[in-house]
């Protein structure tokens, strides 16, 4: 008689360590992680964690260089968020799966000498990244002209780095937060821009200069932003490089 053997478990999953959390908002906040292994990616480029077997993917913050995983995480509440509730319940000393590989290909393009980076709260990631990266390296070249969009702006959350990295670096950096409610209380002596971010497109194409054959448009953060700039960067001849946020993936 014989028996059929039993299927083997997989393999466990390296883990990692929260080293470190900040809250920003109610519903957003920071994390530091510490690998147990090694962990290697590119600016641009997204990690997976999970709690129990329930994985996500999550873009990073942190420049290669950095000792520690950076990530900006957004709380989407059941019953559309399934990971990010037990995420946000966690803390400093907590562990989570995280898979060796970095995935994704949302990365900077050297082949252009302009890069007109627009995104939406936690889409602004990515582009963290490979700024920190960019000026590690201490690289020349190229201009970078991000454009964040929130709704309220404590919600933009890197902005304070940016404008630094933009006053520090005013040949090719620059930095423009808008926000989408600028009469409501909580945004009480806004001065920047208002309206949504992907309606800001055509009036900075325009009042920097740019021009299709030298420029790349970067759209990160929500599907409907990413849409319009799509729409809006294909009327004025450009190529757009997208990378999806959204709720229903969390």
């Amino acid at each position: 008689m014989t028996t059929t053997p039993s299927p083997k478990a997989p393999p466990k999953l390296p883990l990692a360590t929260i080293s470190r959390r900040v809250d920003v908002t109610h519903d957003l906040w920071k994390i530091w992680l510490r690998p147990e292994v090694p962990f290697k990616f590119k600016p641009g480029q997204y990690c997976t964690i999970g709690v129990d077997g329930l994985e996500r993917a999550y873009s990073i913050v942190s420049s290669p260089y950095e000792p520690e995983v950076e990530l900006f995480i957004e709380l989407v509440p059941p019953p559309d968020g399934n990971l990010t509730p037990i995420l946000h319940r966690m803390g400093t000393g907590e562990r989570v799966s995280m898979r060796p590989r970095a995935k994704g290909i949302f990365l900077m393009q050297d082949q252009y000498v302009n890069h007109l980076m627009l995104s939406t709260v936690t889409g602004v990631v990515p582009y963290v990244s490979i700024l920190r990266s960019y000026l590690h390296d201490n690289r020349r070249g190229h201009r970078f002209f991000v454009l964040q969009g929130a709704s309220y702006h404590d919600e933009l959350t890197y902005d304070k780095e940016l404008g630094e990295m933009a006053r520090n670096h005013p040949g090719f950096i620059t930095y423009v937060p808008t926000v989408s409610r600028p009469k409501e209380e909580r945004n009480q002596g806004w001065t920047g821009e208002g309206g949504r971010v992907n309606t800001l497109l055509e009036k900075y194409v325009a009042k920097l200069g740019l021009k299709p054959i030298d420029t790349l448009i970067y759209a990160c953060g929500h599907p409907g932003m990413i849409e319009d700039v799509k729409v809006r960067g294909a009327a004025l001849g450009f190529e757009v490089q997208e990378e999806r946020f959204w709720k229903d993936d969390e």
